[in-house]
């Protein structure tokens, strides 16, 4: 209980000292908390802070300079707690002979407080110190199952984590977070680097070249098996594909970290297991919090050898614009095709036929020939998937897409010409939302472009 042991993982603590400092901690943390909250940032303060300090957020992009200054102060202020809980935490399931690697439900919500009283109760047990990381199955099956030569090791350790990378996004997108997520798009690929990463050096030291090699091909695997089990299509696996190598860098990295400093094999096997509890961990607290998708918009322009008045009778209406050449249209990303319409002025609703189906578009602002401007009603699929199979029907291609309203603004150059600038403001539900909002952006801005440039094709003859 001397001060500075309480902060290192070695050794163990018996339940009362560990109610004591925990309480303790608790206690001063609540205090700090509620100062630097109230006296510092002159922002309200309660319990449910803890929950969503920011209410419903799209992510640390969506908060504004100051939220983000106060997000970091609490964070730096949470650290050495966090610390502390961990390594009295590790003592304690030490103490009480269970395996070390539980430590990772301190980071669950709800169940790390169950977990916490519960370890609060547990008596002081003695066991074989050899065990005491020994997660399930238990190092001796480990030993039999990972082959000990380094390619055998290595093709098991990247099969491994494939399926097992197989079954966690099928979990994060189908039954805990049913979302397309920072668990899915983040934690997933970084945690698959590092399981594959310490799987491969469960037996010895591995170099660097190795490491990162496993860590990778795993994720290369993983979306040949999304494709060829018409789970995806191979355009969004190719969009998504340089964030999970990335990450899945980053995992791998962090695993040759690990393994060259040397950790015993029941380290290791705790580092397996807590790799494996931080998946369902994610999902849960991104099911919990369900971030609000933001609102993006991207504007086009074109300038027209005609009158604005020529060019309005194209915009409200085209005729069929000719098959795409372009890769990204030939590959599945859906394209427009025609517009049409029924009635005129505030209420007419206009139809932009896309490769996929229309987009309805109720008219709200009918000023000719200067401004077209219509709300979204109903959206198409935004891709047919380019895959082996006839047809496939991933979630991502239903409500994860969502176009709100558009526009056509004319403007009148000298010389009888016309600048053409098309608006659409859409949203998505797919993050991280700055890394797939540069890939929509791109999308809409080449669909702007086919329907642009034919508008002034037609308008120019």
């Amino acid at each position: 209980m001397q001060p500075a042991n309480l902060w290192r993982w070695q050794g163990k603590v018996e339940r009362r000292n560990y109610a004591v400092v925990g309480l303790t901690a608790l206690a001063l943390k609540l205090l700090v908390d509620r100062i630097a909250v109230t006296r510092l940032f002159g922002r309200p303060w309660s319990l449910l802070s803890y929950w969503r300090p920011f209410g419903a957020i799209s992510g640390p992009r969506s908060l504004s300079p100051d939220d983000q200054f106060f997000a970091a102060v609490m964070l730096l202020i949470a650290a050495p707690f966090v610390w502390l809980g961990l390594a009295m935490t590790v003592k304690r399931l030490r103490d009480a002979a269970q395996p070390t690697w539980l430590a990772a439900l301190f980071f669950v919500p709800a169940v790390n407080l169950i977990f916490l009283l519960t370890l609060c109760g547990l008596p002081s047990q003695m066991r074989v110190e050899g065990e005491e990381g020994a997660p399930w199955p238990g190092p001796q099956v480990l030993d039999r199952v990972i082959p000990r030569n380094a390619a055998g090791c290595a093709f098991f350790s990247i099969i491994a984590t494939a399926v097992l990378g197989y079954l966690l996004a099928l979990i994060g997108t189908q039954v805990v977070a049913t979302s397309y997520g920072w668990g899915v798009f983040v934690g997933l690929p970084f945690c698959l680097g590092l399981f594959a990463t310490l799987t491969y050096s469960y037996h010895r030291p591995r170099r660097y070249g190795e490491c990162v090699a496993v860590a990778l091909l795993p994720i290369g695997m993983l979306g040949s098996l999304l494709l060829f089990l018409a789970r995806e299509g191979a355009i969004c696996l190719l969009m998504a594909a340089p964030l999970g190598l990335g990450l899945a860098l980053l995992g791998g990295n962090l695993g040759y970290v690990i393994q060259r400093a040397h950790w015993g094999r029941p380290k290791i096997t705790a580092a397996l297991s807590v790799v494996m509890l931080m998946m369902p961990g994610f999902y849960g607290v991104e099911s919990i919090t369900r971030p609000q998708p933001g609102v993006f918009v991207v504007k086009s322009t074109v300038e027209i050898n005609a009158p604005p008045a020529k060019v309005w009778r194209k915009v409200v209406a085209f005729a069929e614009i000719p098959p795409p050449h372009e890769t990204l249209f030939r590959a599945g990303i859906a394209y427009p095709i025609r517009a049409e319409i029924v009635g005129s002025g505030p209420g007419a609703v206009r139809h932009c036929v896309f490769s996929t189906g229309p987009f309805v578009e109720p008219i709200t602002v009918w000023d000719e020939p200067h401004l077209l401007r219509f709300s979204v009603r109903a959206n198409p699929a935004p891709m047919d998937e380019l895959t082996p199979y006839g047809h496939i029907e991933p979630n991502h291609l239903h409500g994860y897409f969502e176009s709100h309203q558009g526009q056509f603004l004319l403007t009148e150059l000298p010389g009888g010409r016309t600048r053409l600038e098309g608006t659409t403001w859409y949203s998505h539900s797919m993050w991280p939302e700055s890394y797939w909002h540069l890939w929509s952006d791109y999308i809409i801005h080449r669909i702007h472009k086919r329907v642009l440039d034919h508008i002034r094709a037609e308008a120019e003859l």
